[in-house]
């Protein structure tokens, strides 16, 4: 394998501020399976309410497939005036009491996951990261009106209880996050992973409610103070306008209270609904196939 240090370059300053800290690394890729678009949401809402600055650059251009995600560009007139790039960057930020923490965000690469697997892990192992954390969304059959289930995993089964109770065990394509979680663990860091269920008729629009869970499960599990600024009452709002909408359906009203119902019938009991693998795996396809293929990497 080439030097899994040769995929990126690094601010000096920056990493020596780092040094002696333990940061937590939050890794949020875009690319694959993100119901309500949860992941990356996630990392613009952090960026957008923490002090940053740029720790590494990856060298993605050895990392991304443009035929399969290409660039947007614009035509005006008799020429090209702008064109959309890809980025993979990993920041320091720094939370609402002064706690530097990372965040690696940007396209899920293509190509060389066990090269940048072994730099990521390198970077985190240098600085001596004590957690990787992650998150994102998968549509299921949970009505709006409810209080977001999420669904936690990690390397450390004792860091991942008190979940609702969702699947035994399925196997599925994985992530490059997955995989990033999974040989950290043989590394000997401790990653750990939220997922938020949302409702599956919104699986292609945003859900600040979504995004509002997961990240108060992060903060809890890193012990960070990540603002989570308007989140809530854009949930809020959200609620409205999908009611407004729910009006003007004569179908919809039916499905939602027998989703609602389904909901508070199996929170009373202290369990929830468990889908089939063939279930969950013709549910993922589904929702691969409704994905917006703009070719600009954010489906």
């Amino acid at each position: 394998m080439i030097d899994p240090r040769l995929l990126y370059t690094f601010n000096p300053e920056v990493w020596s501020s780092l040094e002696g800290k333990r940061p937590v690394l939050i890794h949020l890729f875009e690319g694959y399976v993100d119901a309500a678009g949860v992941n990356r949401g996630l990392s613009a809402h952090i960026l957008a309410h923490c002090d940053h600055e740029v720790l590494a650059e990856f060298d993605h251009d050895q990392l991304h497939d443009y035929r399969s995600r290409r660039p947007q560009m614009v035509f005006d007139t008799n020429k090209w005036v702008s064109m959309s790039d890809f980025s993979l960057l990993l920041y320091k930020a720094t939370d609402a009491e002064g706690r530097p923490f990372l965040v690696l965000t940007g396209p899920e690469p293509d190509t060389q996951w066990q090269r940048l697997t072994q730099a990521v892990l390198g970077i985190a192992e240098r600085l001596d990261s004590a957690l990787l954390l992650t998150a994102s969304g998968v549509p299921m059959a949970v009505p709006h009106t409810r209080p977001t289930l999420v669904t936690s995993h990690s390397t450390d089964p004792e860091r991942a209880t008190g979940n609702p109770l969702w699947i035994d065990r399925l196997q599925i394509p994985g992530s490059f996050s997955a995989a990033l979680e999974y040989r950290g663990g043989h590394a000997g860091i401790t990653g750990i992973g939220f997922v938020a269920h949302v409702p599956h008729y919104l699986a292609q629009s945003t859900f600040p409610q979504a995004t509002a869970a997961v990240l108060r499960r992060m903060n809890q599990a890193a012990g960070l103070n990540i603002p989570l600024g308007s989140l809530d009452s854009e949930a809020e709002q959200q609620l409205v306008t999908i009611q407004a909408e729910v009006q003007e359906d004569s179908e919809f009203p039916a499905v939602l209270a027998a989703l609602e119902e389904q909901y508070d019938q199996l929170a009373e009991s202290g369990r929830a609904v468990v889908p089939t693998a063939d279930e969950i795996g013709a549910a993922v396809e589904q929702f691969l196939a409704e994905q917006d293929d703009s070719g600009d990497g954010r489906a």
